[in-house]
């Protein structure tokens, strides 16, 4: 079954087409990763998705129902989840408080009743806290730092609590743009494994774009390739590794050998 469908998206910025006829499929309760050199149309392609651009052709599918018309805070309320390839964080705020931004999606609350603070806002402000704190917080192995303000924090720490926003907006579809950009070693295998957790413990499908392609390779069940705004291959890792479009796209040569060591350098290390 599949959860999101894109079919013969465009998007064009005056002469420039940013996608052109793209079409794509995520299955359900799948990690599918969308790569492709810089300029390809990876983060665009997002931008429609949620909302923030609206493409001059093609359809976007959520959950059977299209998402014509609806703007990112109605789609994310639909379980449309995103980070960002720059972290998009109040940094002045402390952790706690950032996560428990990314409820307000679902608080029926309207702004003056969380301003007064009192009766039912009260009682659903509390309820987030508590979801947030007893769930999100002990999963993410973030409570040492929960009370911090997040300019305190080093950047891998501050990926990881976007992540955790973007867990308090109660995904279906976790939407992750470069979510190990920028870290170390360290901090990419915990990243992988909370990104497999998610979808394992969860059931939360992950679409993801990342150029880190030893991470890409060990934990996609499915990739698709982008390449100046069209898909040119999709499969799963194994397959893509052997496209010769993704070869030539990558490399600019036919070489399935050096292919292989650009998008899977653990396989040196083996």
């Amino acid at each position: 079954m599949n959860i999101l469908e894109i079919d013969q998206l465009s998007l064009s910025f005056g002469g420039v087409k940013a996608l052109e006829d793209v079409s794509l499929r995520v299955p359900k309760d799948t990690i599918t990763t969308i790569i492709g050199p810089n300029g390809a149309g990876k983060t665009s392609l997002f931008n429609c998705i949620s909302g923030f651009y609206k493409p001059q052709q093609g359809r976007i599918t959520y959950q059977g129902k299209p998402l014509d018309g609806l703007r990112p805070p109605k789609r994310a309320g639909l379980g449309l989840a995103r980070t960002f390839q720059n972290i998009a964080l109040f940094r002045g705020m402390t952790v706690l408080d950032n996560i428990k931004l990314g409820a307000h999606v679902h608080m029926k609350t309207g702004l003056l009743g969380s301003l007064v603070y009192f009766g039912r806002a009260r009682r659903e402000e509390m309820a987030v806290r508590e979801e947030v704190e007893r769930r999100i917080i002990d999963f993410l192995e973030i409570d040492h730092i929960r009370r911090q303000p997040v300019a305190n924090l080093p950047y891998g720490l501050q990926k990881r609590v976007e992540l955790a926003r973007a867990l308090a907006m109660k995904p279906e579809v976790l939407m992750l743009d470069e979510p190990v950009a920028g870290m170390n070693r360290e901090e990419k295998e915990d990243m992988a494994r909370f990104i497999l957790d998610i979808r394992e413990e969860w059931g939360i499908t992950i679409l993801m774009v990342e150029h880190d392609m030893g991470m890409v390779m060990d934990i996609s069940d499915h990739i698709a390739v982008l390449n100046f705004g069209k898909v040119i291959a999709e499969g799963d890792p194994g397959t893509v590794q052997k496209n010769p479009d993704v070869i030539k796209a990558y490399l600019g040569n036919s070489d399935i050998e050096s292919l292989r060591r650009k998008l899977n350098p653990n396989r040196e290390a083996a």
